[in-house]
């Protein structure tokens, strides 16, 4: 048995999964709430709920899958990317139990995650294939040709797509998390009603930042109760540049590489539009999609451990 910690941004997580694959419990405490009325995820404030929040998430993960630490055969956890003072906790929490059992630990990194919530089952996707990954802090194209072994083909030069849909979020007034408010009120709007525009940049990159502008001049001008009268067709344009941006590069990327399976992973492979259009596409499981610990455990299995107590030294990082 794997058990696994994710504390990157504002879910404090921990999961079991065996060996093969099988998840035994994944639980996500999620901070959403707490932070909406910021608008956003304060650091600070994050690293603090996880304080409050690692040690019963833990004992819930535990008692779900129906084991207890005797079972455990190793640890993994999220040692970055991400908030710095957010990981410090997850990491520390992590070191502790492993410490005291005198288990391996697996560092895991937060992308590598995301890429391995794919070789979970049913799913069980096996390399090669070409990978997606879209989430609030990042946007990149993968040629995933092993567990173990992938390679950027393509990163977001400016903002990530996930982090360009809560800034839309903001500009429409709508809450947080923002992601999840756009692509619901997207459903009732037209998205031919606004021409937002699709940056072409070189290679097989992403920039996100000349369409936020153009939603910013959208709406600078209007009053409130214009806003209010065009937020669904705006949001419904503003996705659908979102997604025509990422799938025309899936799409060059695949034609390129000459990748035969295509694989979506991420908070923004939650979007509905997304997956309507990659209908081919290998995608992760709604629940896999955002931030979780069973991820992270499922990247343990293909990451070395770091035998005790040799652990004890490392530290978070919050970017690559």
């Amino acid at each position: 048995m794997i058990l696994g910690l994710e504390t990157s941004c504002d879910e404090t997580a921990a999961a079991v999964i065996d060996d093969d694959g099988h998840i035994r419990s994944n639980v996500v405490a999620s901070q959403a709430d707490l932070h909406a009325q910021y608008g956003g995820v304060v650091p600070e404030v994050a690293s603090r709920r996880h304080l409050e929040l690692v040690t019963p998430v833990i004992r819930e993960a535990l008692g779900e899958a129906g084991v207890t630490l005797d079972d455990v055969t190793k640890l993994a956890v999220t040692q970055g990317p991400g908030l710095i003072g957010a990981l410090l906790v997850g990491l520390a929490a992590a070191k502790a139990v492993a410490w005291s059992r005198r288990l391996p630990l697996v560092p895991v990194d937060h992308l590598q995650g995301h890429v391995a919530s794919l070789y979970l089952q049913p799913m069980a996707l096996e390399p090669p294939f070409l990978c997606l990954l879209a989430s609030g802090g990042h946007t990149l194209l993968l040629d995933v040709r092993s567990h173990g072994e992938q390679r950027v083909l393509g990163t977001t030069l400016d903002d990530a797509a996930g982090e360009a849909f809560d800034k839309g979020a903001r500009l429409l007034g709508l809450p947080y998390p923002g992601g999840r408010e756009i692509d619901r009120l997207a459903r009732t709007g037209d998205p031919g009603a606004y021409e937002f525009p699709v940056a072409r940049v070189p290679g097989l990159d992403f920039s996100f930042s000349g369409l936020k502008t153009a939603l910013l001049y959208a709406t600078r001008d209007l009053s409130p109760h214009e806003l209010a009268a065009r937020r669904a067709d705006l949001a419904a344009s503003y996705q659908r540049a979102i997604v025509r941006a990422l799938v025309g590069r899936v799409q060059e990327a695949a034609k390129q590489a000459g990748a035969g399976t295509i694989a979506v992973v991420g908070g923004v492979a939650a979007n509905s539009e997304l997956r309507e259009s990659l209908p081919g596409a290998a995608l992760a499981p709604l629940a896999l999609c955002t931030d979780n610990a069973a991820m992270i455990a499922s990247a343990g299995r293909f990451t070395d451990p770091v035998p005790y107590p040799g652990y004890l030294g490392l530290d978070a990082y919050a970017s690559r």
